[in-house]
């Protein structure tokens, strides 16, 4: 049975049984104490705890999750992947453990002939949380299992809650047998191997609070309203189905293994490290497929680091497959081909999919080679220092600032005849993790305070009537200081207000919130900025710059008009841009992100090259002329797919419900997905001028504008420097270019007369210096003071000749100045010093120390400074005695 069937199988029972069929969210999580989508109730969370109120009773679905807290026993085991599908139903009030119970069990055991899964009852295993009578008797009344596979199991297996705060209970999770070949017989409470749990039923009854940890909290209550949550593994119940021995061998994910097989020329099943390596490949391939195709970008920060590290694995892992050359057009290729039938949106949007992982690939390609560059010079040093072990740091170096894996560096490493001090490694990791997990854990603190919304939101979604109207009566809902109801907010406080409507637009898709001010009888509320903290709900977050402002006080929103049409202004020229870009570029230059507020536009695409000055100025052309035709924008409230049928264009990363509105500018020309704020013509737009495109990752460009009266104005301001410029050179304006040149040469070729003086003069200092050399007990040394000199470059060239004409002698030199009025010094040692144990890296940390600074460099040459420039002669006395010492 294929992948996809099992999960058409799920969704066809379920809607048999009245449930409402709802689409896979977004891998991109909205909920910002987490970075993806990493469970299939990740999405439903606010209608789990209350905050927003279900729009169904009861739903199912596929949901794509994407977990990488196990990343590293990817491929050792049967059922840890990064990217898979979890199949979900749900009950909001509606039924409970007995339904649950009953439908779960039909599906799985009811025939394939009939719709069903065919499992066989005698198959199957359930636990249940130790004190939960009411599951374990329901499983023998409902499915007539034996009690003797009805296992009960304590709070870290059986019950289910956030970590935080809230809703929780009790589950039941479903285990097939796999049979004894894969361990002992006892069920799942003896082997999680043989025994493999392929579905969990959380029954979620109880309010809990003071949760200490996993297993420790404190029962407070029982939910008003009592919410099934379940998940089915599809990928898990897929290997099963299709009788191969982990996920990594089914239908969607095999292809992938195959093609790396053939590509590498080795066999999948003959050697156990080279098939983690194929399974890893698969594996990471998909997620990172799937992760592009949500609109995740490689970066080296959140989600996209994530992304950027799946596909580093994967190159990774080729290369020890002895394959060191680029795979990623036949490994995506595969994977897309297995996974297209299951998301279509993978071939029509392949292009730009294509487009950022072949960036990627060639981008890491290549950091291979310059980090194999520094990485064999670490390991030089380290042999001349007389050392067989890499610096922990130094290893940490490469793999946190140059994305160099730490196995490659072993494996380089131990190759050289040198080993990695793993352990310094290892801690300098672990200190990483535990920054990045107290970070987490501070957002999800953050996010749990979301509660606060759910008796607002329970009222309806807030009106945003600011489309059409600058000003709209309401009432206040709800007041916040702190993040707590309060029902008063006096003058000087700063508070978030929630009004029943509203006129003020709250940030989102690029736009930036409204400037203006929230009025009413006997208060005025400065407005800081506009939000969107849980779905449907504007919160206003304000200053009370005059009077009290309580629960129920009739209240105006009142929009800076002028701001408005300034952001409206820049976000229409957005959306000019964007179909400039495509009618230059092509389709593949689809927006990645965007900024938009009053003057000011930025817009990021998908691109992985620099756009010629040429091209910049017909994409400003078109923008402008699209401007002067005074194109009409219209804007249409439908069904997503009638717009997507239309041609609209979405936003990646974006989240759309089943009705959007859609914008358009010139008809079809310029068609997106868009509840933002808009000129009612293009016209009113008056002028784009574009001031900036650079790259902001591997597949990424950013375009920036100037929009309106901002746009003239700095034309304006450039106009006033071409006049000043033509006056100052008595040039006229058309030779104005030719001039500068000119004169620029001209300066290049004085710079480079100067230089070649001041080089001539510092050579003439070189024998001075070797002859102020004094020698003790068989050391060479020589210590000054240079004075005012042009930078430290030119220190190292008198050390650099100085060292060369003591070069047969056990001689350092140590020379220092004053460059840009600090200190600075520099060291170096000849071959027969260093083989008498004087260090210049050494030496120059001495002197870098006295002066208020630091430094370092290598055994021959080192580089420092400070601060202090009167204490130049006692660095230098310093580097004296400690050679004495040496």
């Amino acid at each position: 049975m294929k992948t996809a069937e099992i999960a058409q199988r799920y969704l066809d029972y379920f809607k048999k049984n009245d449930h409402t069929i709802v689409p896979s969210a977004s891998l991109v999580s909205d909920d910002p104490s987490i970075l993806f989508t990493i469970a299939g109730m990740v999405p439903f969370i606010p209608y789990l705890t209350g905050v927003v109120p279900a729009p169904f009773l009861r739903a199912a679905d596929v949901q794509k999750c994407i977990r990488t807290n196990d990343i590293e026993e990817v491929g050792k085991t049967a059922r840890h992947g990064t990217f898979f599908q979890m199949l979900g139903n749900w009950s909001f009030g509606d039924y409970f453990k007995e339904d649950a119970i009953r439908m779960a069990w039909g599906l799985l055991t009811t025939s394939e002939a009939d719709g069903g899964l065919g499992f066989s009852p005698d198959d199957l295993w359930v636990t249940v949380f130790e004190s939960d009578d009411e599951a374990a008797e329901l499983w023998q009344k409902v499915a007539g299992l034996p009690a003797e596979r009805i296992q009960r199991l304590g709070a870290e297996d059986n019950y289910w809650h956030t970590g935080q705060p809230g809703p929780a209970g009790p589950c039941s999770e479903i285990y097939f047998d796999r049979g004894p070949a894969y361990g002992q017989d006892g069920g799942p409470a003896v082997d999680d191997n043989r025994f493999l749990e392929i579905w969990n039923l959380v029954f979620m009854q109880d309010l809990i609070a003071n949760v200490r940890s996993k297993v420790d909290f404190d029962i407070v209550g029982e939910l008003p309203n009592k919410n099934i949550d379940t998940g089915m593994g599809l990928e898990r119940v897929a290997f099963i189905k299709q009788n191969v021995e982990n996920m990594y061998e089914i239908d969607q994910v095999r292809p992938v293994l195959d093609k790396a097989v053939e590509l590498s020329g080795r066999a999948y099943g003959e050697n156990a490290e080279d098939d983690v390596r194929f399974r890893v490949i698969a594996d990471h391939v998909r997620s990172a497929m799937m992760l592009l195709s949500d609109g995740v970008t490689p970066s080296n920060e959140g989600r996209g680091y994530i992304l950027r590290r799946l596909m580093r694995r994967t190159i990774r892992s080729m290369r020890l497959l002895g394959v060191d050359g680029p795979t990623f057009l036949e490994l995506f290729t595969a994977s897309r081909d297995a996974m297209k039938d299951s998301y279509p949106i993978l071939l029509t949007d392949w292009a730009r999919i294509e487009r950022y992982a072949l960036g990627e690939e060639e981008t890491f390609l290549r950091t291979l080679v310059a980090g194999s560059a520094i990485l064999d010079e670490a390991i030089d040093v380290a042999k001349k220092a007389g050392t067989t072990t890499l610096a922990g740091p130094e290893a940490f170096l490469l793999h946190d600032t140059y994305g160099f894996p730490i196995d490659l560096t072993l494996e380089i490493a131990e190759e050289a005849g040198v080993s990695v001090d793993r352990a310094a490694f290892d801690e300098l990791m672990l200190a990483q993790r535990t920054r990045a997990k107290a970070d987490a854990k501070s957002r999800k603190r953050q996010i749990a305070d979301l509660t606060v919304y759910s008796e607002f939101r329970s009222l309806g979604e807030t009106t945003f009537t600011g489309y059409t109207d600058l000003e709209t009566s309401s009432r206040v809902l709800g007041i916040l200081v702190d993040g707590l109801p309060v029902t008063v907010a006096r003058a000087g406080e700063i508070a978030e207000v929630i009004l029943a409507e509203t006129a003020l637009y709250a940030e989102s898709g690029g736009q930036v919130a409204d400037k203006g001010t929230i009025v009413g009888d006997g208060f005025e509320l400065d407005v800081i900025d506009v939000q969107k903290p849980v779905p449907g709900l504007i919160s206003h977050t304000v200053e009370v710059l005059t009077g009290e402002v309580t629960i129920d006080a009739p209240a105006t929103t009142v929009v800076d008009a002028a701001n408005r049409r300034a952001a409206q202004q820049a976000h229409s020229a957005t959306h000019l841009v964007h179909a400039a870009l495509r009618d230059t570029l092509g389709k593949t230059a689809t927006q990645s992100g965007s900024l938009n507020r009053a003057g000011y536009m930025r817009f990021d695409f998908a691109w992985n090259q620099a756009l010629s000055a040429e091209t910049k100025t017909e994409i400003e052309e078109i923008t402008n002329n699209a401007v002067q035709d005074n194109l009409e924008v219209t804007t249409r409230i439908m069904s997503l797919d009638d717009a997507k049928a239309a041609g609209a264009m979405a936003l990646f990363g974006e989240k759309y419900g089943s009705t959007v509105r859609m914008v358009d500018i010139g008809g079809p020309w310029s068609r997106e997905l868009c509840a933002g704020t808009h000129v009612s013509s293009s016209a009113e737009i008056g002028l784009v001028s574009v001031i900036g495109e650079a790259s902001v990752g591997a597949s990424n460009r950013r375009i920036e504008a100037l929009v309106g009266q901002d746009a003239f104005r700095e034309l304006a301001a450039e106009r006033a420097l071409v006049h000043e410029l033509t006056a100052s050179l008595k040039t006229p304006r058309d030779q104005l270019a030719a001039r500068i040149a000119e004169l620029s040469a001209n300066l290049k070729s004085a710079e480079k007369k100067i230089a070649a003086f001041e080089s001539r003069a510092l050579a003439d200092r070189v024998p001075n210096l070797v002859n102020s050399a004094t020698t003790r007990d068989g050391w060479t040394i020589v210590a000054e003071n240079l004075g005012t000199v042009g930078s430290a470059d030119d220190v190292r060239a008198l050390v650099t000749q100085v060292r060369e004409r003591l070069s047969s002698q056990q001689a350092v030199v140590a020379l220092a100045g004053v460059a840009g009025d600090r200190p600075v010094i520099v060291v170096a040692t000849t071959q027969t010093a260093r083989d008498a144990g004087a260090q210049a890296g050494a030496l120059v940390k001495i002197a870098s120390g006295v002066l208020g600074g630091g430094g370092g460099g290598k055994p021959d040459m080192a580089q420092g400074g400070g601060t202090d420039v009167h204490a130049i002669a006692a660095a230098l006395e310093a580097v004296t005695r400690a050679v004495g010492a040496a």
